[in-house]
């Protein structure tokens, strides 16, 4: 069983892999804790609020670099390298990258589920991870993991291929249809949700998808209408 002594190895080895030291180590504890640890204490904090900010700053960053990157394209072109970078499976890679599951604070039974492996906690827990940087450092600070992390990922997202979404979006707008998203199922507990969403379009039958967010969940949907109609996302 681990307790504290051992979080705080972990903790401190997980510095090392990052190449930051926290000024404030109470911040990349609250980064690496996940919901089903706190086992109703009132008086600590999952990563979910850190997860929210880096989110944030992700995208600030990957958006700016990507126009530092290139700079003679317009915004329909940048769009869908920015989609390509700013997703769950692209925060999911850059944690296993950095292995930052090996330092996620868990409960017994969720680590016995595999919690450390999961791609959406891997993926909540890099925005969060993003955020704690971000509130003891500053922006460089936060910007120097992201390129570290995501260094592969600006390259070889040259020829990205376009979001389900933006790809579905289109093809309603060159139909003259209207299109939505509507939540049809939400289960799960608070902090490992699971979404079922309905892509709908006027005229057409809908399609569904799954995800651990809305937003997956929507380009799921999105994916699987392209699909059913030949169309290349």
């Amino acid at each position: 069983m681990s307790g504290p002594g051992k979080h705080d190895e972990r903790l401190a080895a997980l510095e090392q892999r990052l190449g930051h030291t926290f000024a404030d180590r109470t911040l990349l504890r609250e980064a690496m804790t996940h919901g089903s640890a706190l086992d109703g204490a009132k008086k600590k904090r999952s990563y979910d609020r850190l997860e929210f900010l880096g989110d944030r700053v992700l995208g600030l960053v990957v958006a700016d670099e990507l126009l530092q990157r290139h700079k003679s394209e317009e915004e329909g072109e940048l769009a869908p390298r920015y989609n390509a970078l700013v997703n769950r499976h692209a925060c999911a890679h850059a944690a296993r990258a950095a292995d930052l599951g090996a330092a996620l604070i868990l409960s017994p039974s969720e680590e016995a589920s595999g919690g450390r492996g999961k791609e959406a906690i891997l993926a909540d827990v890099c925005e969060s991870v993003i955020a704690a940087i971000y509130l003891d450092a500053g922006l460089d600070a936060a910007r120097a993991f992201i390129l570290r992390f995501w260094g592969e990922a600006f390259a070889t997202g040259a020829n990205a291929p376009r979001d389900a979404k933006t790809a579905l979006q289109e093809w309603a707008a060159a139909k003259k249809r209207g299109l939505s998203y509507v939540v049809i199922e939400q289960t799960g507990p608070e902090h490992a949700p699971h979404f079922v969403v309905e892509a709908r379009i006027d005229g057409f039958a809908a399609e569904r998808g799954e995800g651990s967010s809305k937003r997956d969940a929507q380009r799921a949907a999105a994916a699987v209408f392209l699909k059913a109609r030949g169309v290349h996302d």
